[in-house]
């Protein structure tokens, strides 16, 4: 077994069909790495054997959330409420170093250097934030405005983050948690747990995860290139620094994601959508002869308009 791994989260059969095009685009550009599904006992046996006749690991865990009450998503934000799992990913000590992703994305390009760069055992490495707010969203923090994204420095052909420095603005100093490369550690999980249930900060978190990490591993994490996060609305927000034949790994945010929106419907994020679909209708195709009632239950999933 390989001791290094790409790993994602699957609780509801809702995201099999990001789970499933992920791992394609993993295959598609040659990865020599395993992707990994951590499973919650939510998720149910027919969506399991759908993930295992794809050839790809399934790794029980449990929940994780904060105590009852402790922590209130905004309405908007209401799907975040299970990504405070993906920290679970810590758990997974048969693996020294995983990447984990989340399951809308898709890889472009080959990034398997990033489970062999150097890292130090107690550091993580994760792309920044893009703290542009442009739907002004009022939940979201005062200071996320565009003078004060890290990616609003960042200048092609150039492609490295900017330096973080003592008069830097906070959005320099926060990581957005879709990718995040870490070395799963049973005491670093348990002193997770515990800031989850202990910490006074819980309560004031936007982005369960994410936020978490930023605080958690303050000083011990290493900026990737937004080329490893490529959020699908720096395509429009940051045209400066955006190449699509750069971009490693597409992270499709928001709740609009591709399979919940039919073709043609896509407005600004039609093309990088159709990205997506190009690869779940080939796997659809595959499957509708390999395994077609595991395709009903993922297509059912899918809007087709």
């Amino acid at each position: 077994m390989s001791r290094k791994a790409f790993v994602t989260l699957l609780t509801a059969p809702g995201y099999l069909p990001g789970v499933l095009v992920l791992h394609d685009s993993l295959l598609s550009v040659g990865s020599q790495y395993p992707l990994v599904v951590m499973a919650t006992p939510s998720l149910s046996p027919e969506a399991r054997a759908v993930v295992a006749k794809r050839g790809i690991a399934i790794r029980d865990i449990d929940h994780l959330y904060p105590a009852e009450g402790k922590h209130v998503l905004a309405d908007h934000d209401a799907r975040f409420r299970d990504t405070w799992t993906k920290l679970k990913a810590f758990e997974l000590v048969e693996y020294e170093r995983v990447v984990m992703l989340d399951a809308d994305m898709i890889v472009r390009r080959n990034m398997d250097h990033l489970l062999e760069m150097e890292l130090a055992k107690d550091w993580i490495a994760a792309a920044h934030v893009c703290a542009c707010n442009p739907r002004r969203l009022s939940h979201y923090p005062e200071d996320w405005k565009p003078e004060n994204c890290a990616h609003t420095a960042v200048q092609h052909p150039t492609a490295d983050p900017p330096p973080v420095t003592a008069t830097s603005p906070r959005p320099y100093t926060q990581l957005n948690g879709g990718l995040v490369v870490l070395h799963p550690d049973t005491q670093v999980m348990q002193q997770i747990t515990d800031y989850i249930w202990t910490s006074p900060r819980i309560p004031t978190y936007s982005f369960p995860d994410q936020d978490l990490l930023t605080d958690f591993f303050q000083g011990r994490w290493k900026p990737l290139s937004w080329r490893y996060n490529a959020l699908k609305t720096l395509r429009n927000i940051h045209p400066q620094l955006w190449r699509d034949d750069e971009v490693h790994c597409l992270h499709y945010i928001l709740h609009d994601k591709p399979w919940k929106q039919p073709r043609g419907t896509g407005g600004d994020y039609e093309e990088v959508n159709g990205w997506w679909w190009e690869r779940y209708e080939a796997i659809g195709r595959e499957m509708e002869v390999s395994d077609p009632e595991g395709w009903k239950l993922v297509d059912a999933h899918v809007a087709h308009g």
